[in-house]
């Protein structure tokens, strides 16, 4: 009995650290915009301060699990759920890093004069921020409706990205001295596509650890299903 609390607990633990980790790289993903939108280079330091935690925490988070694992030794779902926990734990710290990515490229673009208003770039972060969010709640509720709802919202992400892109096409073609800062602002938005693709990643692992069932090559499948 006394086992079974204690294993309990380290579970309770491992969704904590988790869910803390999920709400440093949700405001990584906001600041780095944010400093982006409003030309402020304060919240680098913020960003990269978090970037700190996040990789400390994905240390913790993996040797927890492995402890978890050989001590333990769980079976069916415990042990899904162990190890989709080390898969998302790799997830959000890439989140972490695509974040930081922003921020250089945030550090390049404020130094020049802004080639345009940012429309589409902070929908995409709002996105992919709710995008992060909830894949962990459906983690950690093991909520398979909202793990494949998130799923369909990375199309969004996706055609967002694309009509960055073809803005900004517009204006290279138009002037070729915008096309260093169209460049970097195309990066900004593959950096939020990728982010999007990482919490799509995540809640591939939601329906794993709840169904049993690996959908990572057969997404369109689900979706038109």
């Amino acid at each position: 009995m006394e086992i079974h609390r204690h294993f309990d607990e380290e579970l309770s633990s491992l969704k904590e650290k988790l869910l803390f980790m999920a709400g440093l790289a949700e405001s990584m993903i906001y600041k780095a915009v944010k400093s982006l939108a409003e030309r402020d280079e304060s919240l680098f330091k913020e960003v990269n301060e978090a970037e700190v935690k996040v990789n400390h925490l994905q240390i913790e988070i993996d040797e927890l699990c492995l402890r978890l694992l050989a001590l333990r030794q769980p079976m069916a779902t415990d042990l899904r759920f162990i190890t989709s926990a080390m898969k998302i734990n790799s997830e959000l710290e890439r989140i972490g890093d695509l974040a930081v990515n922003i921020i250089q490229r945030a550090a390049v673009l404020i130094k020049q004069p802004q080639l345009k208003p940012l429309i589409d770039i902070p929908r995409m972060a709002d996105l992919t921020q709710k995008m992060v969010k909830d894949s962990l709640d459906a983690f950690i509720n093991r909520d398979v409706d909202l793990a494949r709802l998130v799923l369909t919202r990375d199309d969004e992400v996706d055609a967002l990205k694309d009509q960055v892109f073809r803005e900004l096409l517009t204006f290279m073609l138009g002037d070729q001295s915008t096309i260093p800062r169209a460049l970097e602002l195309i990066l900004v938005s593959r950096h939020l596509e990728r982010i999007g693709d990482h919490a799509t990643n995540i809640c591939e692992d939601v329906i794993y650890l709840v169904q049993g069932k690996d959908i990572r090559h057969h997404i369109e499948e689900e979706r038109k299903s």
